[in-house]
């Protein structure tokens, strides 16, 4: 036996294989089924009363969010105002839609993978062997038993019969292999010291294929909505999490014409990856935790109904029998504390129509085992361990099975907005200004109630001075009769000190506190009023670029915690499961560069172009691989270089032409010239014309210019003496 040998995956007693699938479920008997469900529900408590604390503090942050006060709020007889000043949901609202802006603003998914610095099964750099060329590239050979074999890249003659494909080149070739397929083989590791050689770089182009695949992937399952929602929550409640890539049939309609012309529908299903959004109320990681790493088991509670229950037979791995029994056996969903205060009524449902349905992945050993009741052999090491998926409804095991992944991972990422080192759960935007938020509360109802007090008068009067019976209302035009001889005034006007704006500037120096709290300014999200440094533009952005800062944290725990996980996670899912080709050889190492590749790309594609123009020396230019420089620039913008760009061959042709245009151009331009040149003596120039007189001033009869100055003794002297014609 092998050193590194799992003696568990080896023992044939504990595993069953599934016709047409190739993971395996558990063998287990029927009371095996019912501990290893025990177990499971055993381990779920253990979560949840674990999770107590951070369910509180998720429903304060909801309430704050919502804009109500908690159920054990009291308020004295004499508050007449209840108002809620929102000011968490503006502050939550501005963190999500920094996180979108910055995650999405490019419109395209921000995982981005590249190769390595020495990349491994692949090779970094490779140029065609022009030394050693591949035999029956350039013509055609007979085989081995004298037969004659077609070269694809050889164009043939006129008249053969032959039809080249539109866009036929030496470098595409007549049919879908490539030029690079062809002579792959012949590829030499390493950079051609000859510019004119081809030269390719196989790792990145497998990484970017895979970067192509992965995000084509993530559109199809609509994973950017996705991706959404977990931002909103971990905004709020400080722990977005997000499950995947799982398998996932997806159903292609397709139509197919019949021999008799009526279409028949036929549709197709194909095995995708999906990601999906997972709330942290639903979701119970092992209490011990502070990260998925570091999980031994999690457990994902479903809320579902009967057609969703019955859903699940479609899915591999299920127990159709386990379903019907629970169908059989009725819903058993029990509300927990917090569904009822999420509510915004009070409402009770008499009658219960959903499943509870719990999801488990989790580690079994040995130890593990055992408690289930398995018996295992002594060949099994105590050292060994596997991953299991288990799905429970009530007391019935629906599912049972060996962890698919390879390796082995638990599919949940979760990241968050403000990471706790000492827990689980993060920490979000409304917990950070709890306090200011509940100051801000007291503070506009006082406010609000003085104003009600002394926005109004409150009257002293005296009845003794006045008639009895009358009536106490007050209305304009309102007339009180006095007691004949009572002196002095009856009814006086009473008004209570304002102090509104001194609440109102506690109001205000509390809302600076949970801007400096969260991190996330008032003038960043709108706030109405010109102060000092928000006159100018430049002082405005230097105040952006300042509050930019709190948001790029979060937006590298994004990074660490869920797009670079979930980029590894993609390229293993397609590595194991894609059912195409990936044209991907060996062990190649990429990486996720998530977010930092997108935030990097304007300030490449910027660095690029401005390489590009000093490339275009006489002095430069011979010793820079343009089309390779070109490649990189439109991938910084972006762009796909493959459809945008051309090969080699194609650039070459495309010169040719633009030359000819050139050239036809210029003689166009030369012979007009000429034309417009001939003299009407029939000579090539004509008579030689004379010379224009340009005059003393040089202007050749204008009056604007500088010619030779007048001097003493010429007509155009202002000295010379001129005589003066008798007056008549």
């Amino acid at each position: 036996m092998a050193d590194n040998e799992n003696t568990f995956l080896t023992a044939n007693n504990l595993y069953n294989d599934v016709e047409g699938e190739a993971g395996k479920t558990l063998d287990l008997e029927q009371n095996q089924k019912q501990n290893l469900v025990g177990i499971i529900q055993s381990r779920f408590y253990q979560a949840e009363d674990a999770r107590n604390t951070d369910e509180r503090r998720w429903l304060k942050a909801y309430e704050n969010y919502r804009g109500l006060y908690h159920k054990s709020v009291k308020f004295r007889d004499s508050e007449k105002s209840r108002i809620f000043v929102k000011i968490t949901k503006t502050k939550v609202l501005a963190a999500y839609g920094q996180l979108v802006d910055v995650i999405f603003g490019t419109g395209k998914f921000p995982i981005g993978i590249q190769e390595t610095k020495v990349p491994e099964g692949e090779l970094g750099a490779a140029h065609l062997d022009i030394n050693n060329p591949s035999v029956g590239l350039e013509s055609s050979i007979p085989d081995d038993i004298g037969n004659r074999i077609d070269n694809p890249y050889d164009v043939g003659y006129e008249g053969d019969g032959k039809v080249l494909k539109a866009g036929a080149t030496f470098g595409k070739g007549m049919f879908s292999e490539s030029l690079e397929d062809q002579v792959e083989d012949n590829l030499v590791e390493g950079y051609n010291p000859n510019p004119q050689v081809l030269e390719i770089s196989p790792a990145q182009k497998a990484a970017r294929r895979m970067e192509k695949l992965i995000h084509d992937q993530i559109d199809e399952s609509k994973g950017s909505s996705e991706i959404r929602s977990s931002l909103l929550e971990s905004a709020l409640l400080g722990t977005g999490i997000v499950k995947g890539p799982f398998n996932f049939n997806k159903k292609l309609n397709k139509w197919d014409m019949s021999d008799e012309g009526e279409r028949t529908y036929n549709p197709l299903e194909v095995r995708v990856p999906r990601i999906e959004f997972v709330s942290c109320w639903d979701f119970y990681p092992d209490p011990s935790a502070t990260s998925i790493e570091e999980c031994e088991y999690i457990v994902h509670r479903h809320k579902m109904n009967k057609s969703q229950l019955r859903q699940l037979r479609n899915m591999p791995y299920f127990d159709k029998d386990a379903i019907r029994a629970c169908l059989v056996e009725g819903p058993n969903y029990e509300e927990k504390d917090f569904e009822s205060q999420l509510k915004d009524d009070a409402r009770q449902d008499d009658y219960q129509t959903n499943f509870e349905v719990m999801e488990y992945w989790g580690i079994m050993d040995a130890e593990y085992a055992r408690e289930v009741g398995i018996k295992l052999d002594d060949s099994i090491d105590d050292l060994d361990e596997v991953q299991i998926n288990a799905w429970i409804c009530g007391n019935q095991l629906l599912r049972a099975v060996i962890n698919p992944f390879t390796p082995y991972r638990i599919p949940y990422h979760a990241f968050p907005y403000e990471r706790n080192p000492y827990n689980f759960f993060g920490i979000g935007v409304a917990e950070n200004m709890d306090d200011s938020q509940q100051i801000m509360n007291g503070h506009a109802r006082m406010a609000v109630d003085n104003l009600a007090m002394a926005g109004s008068l409150v009257f002293d009067v005296d009845e003794s001075a006045l008639v009895g019976g009358q009536s106490m209302e007050i209305y304009p035009g309102k007339i009180f009769r006095r007691q004949a001889g009572m002196p002095g005034q009856a009814i006086h006007g009473l008004k209570f000190p304002n102090t509104a704006p001194e609440n109102m500037m506690m109001f205000d120096k509390f809302r600076q506190l949970a801007d400096e709290q969260t991190g996330i300014p008032s003038y960043s999200h709108g706030q109405t009023g010109v102060q000092s440094m928000t006159r100018t533009a430049s002082g405005m952005s230097m105040l952006l670029g300042a509050s930019s800062l709190n948001i790029k944290t979060v937006v590298k725990n994004l990074d660490d915690f869920l797009l670079r996980p979930l980029g590894e996670a993609f390229f293993q899912w397609n590595m194991q499961f894609f059912e195409g080709s990936l044209d991907v050889k060996g062990d190649l190492e990429v990486k996720a560069t998530g977010t930092n590749s997108l935030m990097q790309k304007e300030v490449r594609s910027q660095r690029l172009t401005m390489f590009l123009q000093t490339a275009q020396s006489p002095a430069i230019a011979p010793f820079v691989k343009i089309s390779k420089l070109v490649s990189e620039l439109a991938y910084s913008l972006d762009l796909d270089p493959d459809e945008i760009l051309n090969d080699p061959e194609e650039a070459a042709m495309m010169a040719q032409i633009i030359g000819m245009q050139n050239v036809g151009q210029n003689v166009g331009s030369e012979a007009e010239l000429t034309s417009e040149g001939q003299g009407p003596m029939g000579g090539l120039n004509g008579t030689p014309a004379k010379p224009q007189d340009l005059g003393p001033t040089g202007t050749g009869g204008g009056n604007i210019g500088i010619g030779n100055v007048p001097v003493a003794g010429e007509s155009e002297f202002s000295g010379t003496a001129r005589a003066i014609a008798p007056s008549s």
